[in-house]
């Protein structure tokens, strides 16, 4: 008896320190460099605070919305740059069954689980495993391990985002994540609020878009799956071809977010491209995920950024490319779920260049 009180008293004291250590870690900016382009990250959330580049006039312009304090970030809750886990986007009903067990999440999106959970990825202090700031290949990588039942989800999870930059205006962004101990979902992806513009250049309306899906996820008034795939031909949600955002987006109640399912079955897939022709700027993206979240900051209002600068809805786009969102409770999607034992990897380029 008196050897497995001493075992739980050492567990109990173990974890006090583990918890410590965590809570005790700092929080810091991190950037890499490569000539005039450049990236800062803080290991709060793992996020992408500011990416800087040359427009057509050699001017260098800040392309993330985003604040100017670490305690913002802290306070933010529209995820601005932030890494998103364990599952990013929706979980409907907060709830799944998996294996024969039903686990209830924490809800923080009406009665539904977005982005993890209230201390989800974009909320917790990520470990800076590597960091090599400048050179021929500057980067970051950061780990977090998020323990078994964390906001209800089944399983210990060992997870790391590495951010480099490759070549000239390629930003890298690589997850990966381990199952240590039971299979559960996982969908890692980022929330950078791109304005290829400029952070304070106004709306994105007039930036031209196209978008390499056919299909989307169509979703109920709760912005949950049906588990309905519908082709977006003779729909506002056409971006086949390059059009401006702000096209045909009077057409809906609020703005784009919906989940496109990718065409293409490449290891690295076409998502979406871009331009800005006031700045000339070209954003090329491509990711290794089925699925991007199209999302124009519809519920960005009157957020004081980055020199003061007021954001608006528009003020920005997301393109979140992951598994499809309520993966967990629709048996025709993409597969979420790892297995102990299985490697999960989701890799995204972004490419930037100038159209003049």
């Amino acid at each position: 008896m008196s050897l497995k009180i001493n075992l739980l008293v050492c567990l109990f004291i173990f974890h006090l320190l583990a918890a410590a250590s965590v809570s005790g870690r700092k929080i810091g900016i991190y950037e890499i460099k490569k000539g005039d382009f450049s990236v800062k990250i803080t290991n709060y959330g793992a996020s992408i605070i500011s990416v800087l580049l040359p427009d057509k006039h050699g001017k260098i312009g800040d392309v993330v919305l985003g604040y100017d304090t670490i305690e913002e970030y802290k306070n933010d809750t529209s995820y601005f740059g932030a890494t998103l886990g364990r599952v990013a986007n929706r979980i409907g009903g907060a709830q799944f069954t998996l294996n024969g067990i039903h686990y209830k999440l924490v809800p923080n999106d009406g009665n539904n689980t977005i982005h993890g959970g209230p201390k989800g990825f974009s909320k917790v202090v990520w470990k800076v495993s590597k960091y090599v700031k400048d050179g021929p290949c500057p980067y970051i990588t950061l780990t977090y391990y998020s323990a078994d039942g964390e906001e209800g989800f089944p399983g210990a999870v060992l997870a790391s985002v590495t951010y480099t930059l490759k070549d000239s205006y390629k930003l890298s962004v690589v997850f990966r994540a381990k199952a240590l101990n039971k299979a559960t979902p996982i969908n890692l992806s980022h929330h950078p609020y791109w304005n290829i513009g400029g952070h304070n250049s106004g709306d994105v309306l007039s930036q031209v878009l196209q978008i390499f899906g056919s299909h989307i996820t169509l979703v109920d008034k709760e912005l949950i799956p049906t588990g309905e795939i519908a082709p977006v031909k003779n729909t506002p949600y056409d971006f086949l071809k390059p059009r401006k955002v702000g096209s045909r987006i009077n057409k809906l109640k609020n703005g784009y977010d919906i989940n496109y399912v990718l065409d293409s079955n490449e290891k690295m897939k076409p998502v979406g491209i871009v331009y800005d022709k006031k700045s000339g700027r070209v954003m090329d993206v491509q990711a290794s995920a089925p699925g991007v979240q199209f999302y124009t900051a519809n519920g960005v209002k009157n957020i004081k950024g980055k020199g003061g600068f007021v954001y608006q809805p528009h003020s920005a786009l997301s393109l979140e490319t992951l598994v499809f969102p309520d993966a967990v409770n629709h048996p025709n999607f993409p597969s979420s779920i790892v297995n102990p034992g299985e490697k999960y990897v989701h890799s995204v380029l972004y490419t930037f260049s100038i159209k003049k």
